[in-house]
């Protein structure tokens, strides 16, 4: 079997356009950056929801990424469906792999139909499904929680009750990577639940909020496996990553890498720190995500590794 090189970044997409969002999800209570949604007004959030949503396909497309969108099940009422990388990642060895979650609410996201979706157009070899271990109260929730380094085989990880130690240890031997783990903390000493609110990594540079990560053998740990794999180190604070400053992804389009992060990320960081970034940056406006879901530009967006089928001209 041919070995695939490993790439860091995708210009395809996954994004689930959201339904009944922000009613009544129950995440609040561990995600410092999620209000609760009044339920007078939850019905305009939710429409604004789809708005802020619809148009940031429009902007990805428009920047020439390949985006499948699926569209929530009306019989389900999942609020924090627009959030599909928590359950699901995909790998250029044509590898899909599925996720235990902290939330039981959340579980329903899990839906056969998104991934028929996948394997209508592309090669899924195998698959790795993980969601039994919520059984035995072990949690990860995919490149939410696992911030991959996918050339260097490197998975970055800080604990949470979504990310539990065991759970990381066994995911990486699964999978062939080596674990760098640490506690994050925000500006006011509550514990971040995902880890993409605070590291991103790109193809060159590697953005984090080290302010974060409180404890100084791990944040010397995380600072080194960085600089060893190449990357040019790109800090945040703490007030920038409560602005979702360290939410964002590096994609690819045909004339080479693209950032992708809210208007708010985008705002809240100065100027030298975009130039840092070294590439073009996509930026949108995510207000009700942001607010009432508790996530944002990273937050929306599953990575289609998966090869495409090879098709055959039958004429």
């Amino acid at each position: 079997m041919t070995k695939t090189s490993p790439r860091q970044t995708t210009n395809h997409v996954l994004m689930v356009r959201p339904r009944h969002f922000a009613m009544g999800s129950p995440t609040h209570l561990d995600n410092a950056f999620q209000e609760i949604a009044p339920p007078e007004h939850q019905r305009g959030i939710a429409a604004a929801a789809v708005g802020e949503f619809n148009t940031y396909v429009a902007a990805l497309r428009g920047a020439g990424i390949r985006v499948t969108v699926a569209d929530d099940d009306e019989t389900l009422v999942t609020p924090d469906s627009a959030f599909p990388n928590n359950w699901f990642s995909t790998h250029a060895d044509g590898l899909l792999v599925t996720y235990p979650m902290f939330w039981p609410q959340r579980r329903i996201e899990r839906r056969q139909e998104i991934l028929d979706l996948l394997d209508q157009n592309h090669e899924i070899n195998r698959t790795l499904a993980l969601e039994h271990w919520e059984n035995a109260g072990r949690f990860l929730e995919g490149t939410g929680s696992l911030i991959l380094d996918r050339v260097n085989r490197v998975a970055y990880c800080c604990f949470s009750e979504r990310a539990t130690e065991a759970a990381i240890h066994d995911w990486c031997a699964a999978m062939d990577y080596t674990a760098v783990t640490f506690h994050a903390v925000d500006q006011r000493g509550t514990p971040v639940y995902h880890t993409n609110v605070m590291l991103a990594i790109g193809s060159e540079v590697a953005v984090a909020c080290f302010d974060a990560v409180t404890d100084l053998t791990e944040k010397e740990k995380l600072t080194q496996s960085l600089t060893k794999a190449g990357k040019r180190l790109l800090g945040i604070s703490q007030a920038q990553m409560d602005q979702f400053g360290g939410n964002m992804l590096e994609l690819h389009n045909e004339r080479g890498p693209i950032w992708v992060m809210s208007a708010a990320a985008h705002q809240s960081l100065d100027e030298a720190q975009l130039e840092a970034l070294g590439a073009p940056v996509l930026h949108v406006s995510l207000p009700n995500i942001e607010k009432y879901g508790g996530g944002s530009a990273r937050c929306m967006i599953s990575e289609i590794f998966l090869p495409d089928k090879k098709t055959t001209d039958h004429e």
